[in-house]
Parts: C-alpha cells; sequence; structure tokens
C-alpha cells in the first residue's frame, strides 16, 4: 500500500513540476495514439457503413473478419508491422520502423476493426424503412449514408471511446515497431514496462496514474458529449 501511495505522490510531483521527460512522453502519447485514432475512424466507419448498407456475395465472411479483427492481440499486429517494415520486408525502402509513424500504423490497424464492428451494428440497427424514408424525400445516396450516420452517432462515439481506448493502452505492438526509444518513441505504457523491469516501481505507478487520468479526461469528455445528445 506505501508503494502505491509513493506511486501517486510521485505522478503528482511529475505533473505539478513540469517534468520535461514526463510531459514529452505523455506529449507523444496523445499524438500518437490521437493520430491513430482518427486514421482508425475514417477507415472503420467507412467500412462499417459500407458493410452494413451492402449486401454481397461472402458478406458474412467480411463481418466475421470485421469481428475477429476486433480481439486479435496486440503483439500479433506488432509482429506483421513488424515484418512489413523490416529492413528487407515490402515497405522496408520507407525507413519507418522504430519511428513515430510506425506506432501510429500499428495501433491504427488495432482500433480499426473495433471501429468497424461497432460502426457496422451501429448502421445496421437502424430500421431499413428510414433509409427508404430518407430516399421517398428526395436525397442522394450520399445524403443517405451521411444522415444515417448522424442518426447513430450515439453508438459512433462509443466506437471513438473503444478505438482510444484500445491504442492509448496498447504496448507490445507500440514496443516492437517503436523500439521504445528515449526521447523519440517511448509513450506512457512502454515507459511503464520499462521502469517497472528495472524495478523502479514507484515511477512505474506514476506513469500509469498520469496514463488513467489523461485516459480519464479524454473519456469523460466524449462521455458527456455523447450523453447530451441522449434522447430524453
Amino acid at each position: 500500500m506505501e508503494l502505491i501511495v509513493e506511486g501517486v505522490r510521485k505522478a503528482i510531483l511529475l505533473l505539478v513540476t513540469f517534468d520535461p521527460e514526463v510531459y514529452g512522453i505523455t506529449w507523444l502519447s496523445l499524438k500518437v495514439s490521437g493520430t491513430a485514432t482518427f486514421i482508425s475512424l475514417i477507415i472503420g466507419i467507412s467500412l462499417g457503413t459500407v458493410v452494413a448498407l451492402s449486401r454481397f456475395p461472402g458478406r458474412g465472411l467480411v463481418v466475421s473478419l470485421i469481428n475477429t479483427g476486433m480481439g486479435v492481440p496486440p503483439v500479433v499486429v506488432g509482429l506483421f508491422v513488424t515484418i512489413f517494415l523490416w529492413r528487407n520486408g515490402p515497405l522496408g525502402v520507407l525507413e519507418l520502423l522504430y519511428t513515430p509513424t510506425a506506432i501510429v500504423i500499428a495501433q491504427a490497424v488495432i482500433a480499426t476493426p473495433i471501429v468497424a464492428g461497432i460502426s457496422l451494428a451501429s448502421i445496421q440497427k437502424l430500421p431499413e424503412a428510414l433509409r427508404l424514408q430518407i430516399l421517398a424525400l428526395g436525397a442522394t445516396r450520399a445524403q443517405m449514408v451521411w444522415m444515417l450516420i448522424k442518426e447513430a452517432r450515439l453508438p459512433l462515439l462509443a466506437a471513438v471511446m473503444a478505438g482510444f481506448g484500445g491504442v492509448i493502452s496498447e504496448v507490445g505492438a507500440s514496443i516492437m515497431v517503436g523500439g521504445n526509444i528515449k526521447g523519440y518513441t517511448r509513450v506512457l505504457t512502454t515507459a511503464t514496462v520499462m521502469e517497472t523491469s528495472r524495478g523502479n516501481f514507484d515511477t512505474a505507478i506514476a506513469l500509469g496514474v498520469i496514463l488513467l487520468l489523461f485516459t480519464f479526461c479524454i473519456n469523460a469528455a466524449l462521455t458527456s458529449i455523447q450523453q447530451k445528445e441522449r434522447p430524453r
């Protein structure tokens, strides 16, 4: 218990003293995970919406693949992204391995199926009669899709929170593709693992508290928006 209290005390001290290394790690974490979440939203919502509104041979297989992707272990994603970005891999010429960009790619791959799965379920849950009604009022198909997305905005906000939560807390893939390089690719999760392995439990707890604090603040803001939009 004393160790936990000391960790919380150190976390507060690191925050109020504006420790440059901690703030650098925190900023990189938010920047990398925020970018990955944004990319996953563009791809995931688009993919989920298309699959939800379409009927084609093999649709069931596509839905199964999306649902399977929601549970793929991050280390498996890290493995394949590393292989692709390795110097002898298909994308090795880009020299992206052990860079923040590599972490963004890995985290986007992790979050996209999560966002796509929730988006698919959200759009699919809307009454089919609503689509026909929108089209009957003279809307184009693109306008119809946009109105359906607006109608499903509350569960889609849940997709944002799930996608962000999945990547900000991810550690395996980030270490594999980023290398946990101090001042360059070290994020809150990888720094926590490193400090724990060194036996610096107070610092590890402090970093963990900071991670939880920022995650809570972001999700609290999104939840507030979601609840304000909730039908009464």
